[in-house]
């Protein structure tokens, strides 16, 4: 099971005020890949209003790291559609995204060896950052 965490404030500006809410990621790990770079794709939905589909999590030299959705420029680059907007909105988001990655892996070697896993079967990890 994945580690409990406390919940994350966001501030939100209404007017002179400032009213600071609690960030809630709900992720799905869709499916689990062993081979090549890419080793799992995942949803996720932050405080049941939005909902980001195309996160990767994706393994290089320098460790895991997640990949958010993006499109291909004409001059080759790759940007992304949407992001976090700062540096502690996007460790909150991939720490859940990535734990909930470990928890479907473990899940996946935890299961008895009688049968093959489903790679289409969906693990959910709800974490309130």
């Amino acid at each position: 099971m994945a580690k409990e965490q406390k919940p994350a404030e966001a501030t939100h500006s209404t007017g002179d005020s400032h009213a600071v809410y609690p960030t809630h990621y709900d992720v799905k790990i869709h499916t689990l890949r062993p081979e090549g770079p890419c080793k799992a794709t995942a949803s996720v939905n932050i405080n049941g209003c939005f909902a980001v589909r195309g996160v990767k999590v994706m393994e290089s030299s320098k460790g895991l790291f997640v990949s958010m959705p993006s499109y291909k420029t004409g001059n080759g680059e790759y940007k992304d559609i949407c992001f976090p907007c700062t540096k502690d909105a996007r460790m909150e988001f991939e720490d859940a995204v990535l734990a909930a990655y470990q928890q479907a892996l473990t899940q996946t070697i935890s299961q008895p060896q009688q049968s093959a896993p489903d790679p289409t079967a969906q693990q959910t990890q709800k974490m309130d950052m």
